[in-house]
């Protein structure tokens, strides 16, 4: 079959088997230098007197290939820097059949998060003497090798169809501790005293992009499945550096019973001998699922029961499912080209949220799910900017900007809604046969449409196929007459200004009709631009329940009236949806604002924490868009007061014991948004706790409202109350604590504290990773936001020197930093400032701001006059 024509790709004549790589000489200090000798025993297609790999920041010493007849050598190496290749010239031609290519390299452990890389951290306890130091950090070494920097630790075929397998050993100090994808193999002594080799079983085939590997001075809590593979129990391990290891404990327990799980709804046992979790002190990404070595940063795995903040376990729960179901989609079988990249973040996020309500039904994670997969995922894909969920990709080293809410969010929201339309034992069962059928293979999207069209007797690829290939979603207008209703779908922008070569796409819709009394649920699809639906109930009705379809819904303004007077006959994600519907569409101009907050007046007795974090999300967009109208910011305070100082006063400070995680969750909410609307009995009530928590009561302030506190301190405090959460960041030794800390120092409403957050996250004491929280909480806040706009221009060069090193740091600050205004004459001169800049990293994300610039600017000009007479009329001015 001859290579797509669609993808830059290697020459394919010669194919790896398997990889036997070793490493050596490793300098931990100085330069960080090391060695490497990599076999590759391969298949050669046909005959050849050169090698085409890919390699970056590498440097090829010597290569021989070994046939069944001839040992051939390296006569000349030239490297490709932009398509990150070497090219081997060989003094003879390789014949082809089976060979072996021996490469001796010298490689770089870097700084830069990705490829074979080193992680600074200040040790709790005493570390074990030979762990690398410079002063007062000491370093723990890691790789992350996802989308395309394997290379950058060892020359390789660095594609994810280019499956082999691997075998690995490396020559460390004998008091450190080294760790792969597979068990180790045997323990022997080095070339030199002080030194030993760690050599690790052979693992099944895989990508590249998933071996790894980790030396430290490593400690681990260890627990075992309840379900045996092969007859065993297998082990399952959390790796810390020394003294963290006691809050590895609870993902450990879920990691265990996430396996038994996945194993149980899959029809497939966990593949390896092992499962490792290890947490790493400087992590780009959240985790990555490397097969038997998943890693981590720090606060997506740790959790300390006595000073964590609860939020936390709900995200070390999900986030370590999330890889876990990686372990089988996307490692077992892998999408066959980074553009189906969606196949296993969009299904690994999915499944995350299955298992966490499998092992956690109190904490509601579907209703979390709308909140926080639907809705964000919806909002990037109301703009012109966004993307297909299958996007093409000819360049691997293009992909990095689709690990974005549309590869992730949407691929796990329509993957919600195929299974509920589906139902989700038919649905697991097709993807039990998918994994089955394609096991230690590549498979495409349309290979799992297959799977679940067989196991459902539907045609699933010809519904799903314009939800993945074609880019946005629908808003479904309802139209009413007595007893029926007419339903209409056309795409959805938020800038409100669709052309008609932009609306062609028909989508498969699932209507999910809630009416009558008692309500019931009618299932029908839409699958024309125009419908009718007949006997429905006028008193009652709501279409898409439950918000299990990814689109939008546009009701006539008294229904929607209606509908918020309604509350006891919606569901939590009823309720969720209706009102991430009723602010998209008043900032698109389909409805308004004051449509908008009549809805959310509605809701003003509501008891659960997920609806209250959607009122509180939909009126921070609605404040920050009009955050520089003096009078409907201060109307829109004045609302947001009265629609949260009701249930903030019942709730209270206490937290009771064993009260139940949602409630927790709640009380925080409500005090902080209380708080942020100017509630003054609770704004002393945080002062009065901060000073006795400053005076040296460390119980003064709850473990779970550290954030809100500091928050409230910082935002009505001056440079005190600014310098003590500062000097919290430098000696905290929360897992979450640093996060806390610098969401706090960006509620301060001086330009100048912004300004120093700013320089305070570009400096050696805060990692790379964190720089986007100080930028998000600048440009979060309505009093300083134009800071950040203001240092980004200003220190630009520094940023892409201290940032620029890892594709999504930067892409972070861009994202998070730059899309929260309304101002069309700033986004002119977002776009002005780049143009002449290498934004190769973000260059979508820049597409992005500009689009949310402009839909919020058109959104502010139409609405302000109405916005302004309903708040008055309303008694809120």
């Amino acid at each position: 079959m001859a290579p797509p024509t669609d993808r830059d790709i290697l020459p394919d004549t010669i194919k790896p088997l398997n990889y036997d790589l070793s490493l050596f000489n490793l300098e931990l200090g100085g330069n960080w230098s090391y060695d490497g000798l990599v076999k590759i025993e391969s298949k050669v297609k046909s005959d050849t007197q050169e090698l085409v790999i890919n390699t970056k920041e590498l440097e090829i010493k010597d290569a021989q290939v070994l046939s069944k007849t001839t040992i051939t050598s390296m006569t000349d190496v030239s490297y490709d820097k932009s398509d990150e290749r070497a090219t081997i010239k060989f003094s003879a031609n390789i014949p082809s059949g089976d060979a072996v290519i021996a490469i001796k390299y010298k490689g770089t452990i870097n700084n830069a998060m990705a490829g074979f890389y080193r992680s600074k951290y200040k040790p709790t306890v005493t570390p074990a003497s030979t762990t690398p130091t410079d002063g007062e950090y000491h370093y723990m070494l890691s790789t992350q090798f996802e989308a395309c920097e394997a290379r950058r630790a060892f020359p390789c075929f660095d594609e994810p169809n280019l499956k082999a397998s691997f075998e690995f050993e490396v020559e460390i100090p004998e008091d450190l501790v080294a760790l792969s994808n597979m068990p180790e193999k045997s323990v022997t002594k080095g070339s030199k005293d002080g030194l030993k080799k760690v050599a690790f079983e052979k693992t099944p085939a895989m990508s590249t992009y998933l071996a790894a590997w980790a030396i430290g001075d490593f400690e681990y809590v260890e627990g075992f499945t309840e379900r045996k593979y092969n007859g065993k129990n297998l082990p399952v391990r959390v790796y810390t550096t020394r003294g963290l290891k006691e809050q590895g404990r609870f993902a450990l327990e879920h990691a265990h019973k996430t396996i038994d799980y996945f194993s149980d709804i899959f029809g497939i046992e966990y593949p390896l001998p092992k499962s490792d979790l290890l947490a790493v002190h400087e992590f780009a990404m959240g985790a990555m699922e490397n097969w038997g070595l998943v890693t981590y940063r720090t606060t997506a795995v740790l959790f300390d029961e006595e000073k964590s903040d609860a939020r936390f376990k709900n995200r070390v729960a999900y986030v370590v499912a999330h890889e876990l179901a990686h372990q089988w989609f996307g490692n077992l079988v892998t999408m066959d080209w980074w553009n189906e990249l969606w196949l296993n973040e969009g299904f690994a996020t999915w499944v995350g949220w299955l298992a966490v309500d499998y092992l956690h039904p109190e904490w509601k994670v579907w209703s979390q799910f709308v909140a926080e997969a639907v809705q964000p995922a919806l909002e990037l894909d109301s703009l012109r900017a966004s993307h297909p969920i299958e996007v093409p990709v000819r360049n691997a080293l293009e992909v990095d900007q689709i690990f974005d809410h549309i590869s992730y969010l949407k691929g796990s929201s329509i993957i919600r809604m195929l299974s509920n339309h589906l139902g989700q034992e038919v649905f697991l069962k097709g993807v039990g046969d998918y994994l089955k059928l394609h096991a230690y293979g590549n498979a495409r999207t349309n290979d799992l449409w297959a799977a679940l069209s067989a196991a459902s007797d539907q045609d699933v690829q010809t519904f799903m196929d314009p939800w993945i290939r074609k880019i946005g979603f629908p808003v479904v207008a309802v139209a009413e007459e007595p007893g029926q209703i007419s339903l209409r779908q056309s795409r959805f922008l938020t800038t409100g200004d669709v052309k008609p070569q932009e609306d062609e796409t028909t989508w498969w819709i699932p209507v999910g009709l809630k009416t009558g009394t008692p309500a019931k649920v009618v299932h029908s699809a839409l699958t024309a631009k125009e419908d009718t639906v007949r006997n429905v109930d006028d008193d009652f009705y709501k279409i898409n329940a439950d918000q299990s379809g990814f689109y939008r819904t546009n009701y006539p303004p008294q229904r929607l009236l209606k509908l918020g007077k309604a509350p006891d006959r919606l569901s939590i994600e009823d309720k969720i949806g209706l009102m991430g519907d009723a602010t998209a569409l008043a900032i698109s101009g389909n409805g308004t604002t004051a449509a908008l907050l009549s809805l959310l007046e509605g809701f003003k007795n509501e008891d659960d924490y997920l609806v209250w974090s959607q009122i509180a999300t939909c009126l921070s967009k609605v404040r920050a868009v009009f955050a520089d109208n003096k009078e409907i910011s201060a109307g829109l305070k004045k609302f947001s007061l009265e629609l949260f100082s009701p249930a903030a006063e019942a709730i209270g400070w206490e937290f009771p014991k064993d009260e139940e995680w949602l409630t927790g969750q709640l009380r925080k909410l409500l005090l902080a948004y209380a708080a942020g609307a100017g509630h003054q009995g609770i704004i002393s009530e945080g002062k009065k706790k901060f000073a006795a928590w400053k005076a040296g009561d460390e119980k003064a302030i709850h473990q779970n409202l550290r954030g809100v506190i500091f928050n409230m301190a910082v935002a009505n405090g001056g440079q005190d109350e600014y310098d003590t959460i500062k000097a919290e960041f430098r000696k905290t030794t929360s897992v979450d604590g640093k996060e806390i800390c610098l969401q706090a120092l960006g509620r301060s409403k001086s330009p100048d504290h912004a300004w120093d957050l700013l320089e305070f996250v570009m400096s050696e004491e805060v990692p790379p990773q964190d720089a986007h929280g100080g930028i998000a909480a600048v440009a979060g806040n309505n009093e300083t936001r134009k800071v950040a706009w203001e240092f980004t221009k200003k220190n630009w060069q520094r940023i892409e020197k201290i940032l620029g090193a890892t594709n999504v740091v930067i892409e972070r600050w861009i994202r998070v930093g730059l899309a929260k205004y309304s101002d069309a004459a700033i986004r002119d001169e977002i776009v002005d400032f780049f143009k002449d800049k290498n934004t190769a990293a973000f260059s979508r994300s820049l597409v992005i701001v500009s689009d949310t610039i402009t839909s919020n600017a058109n959104y502010k000009q139409r609405d302000e006059a109405q916005l302004l007479e309903w708040l008055k009329a309303h008694k809120y001015l």
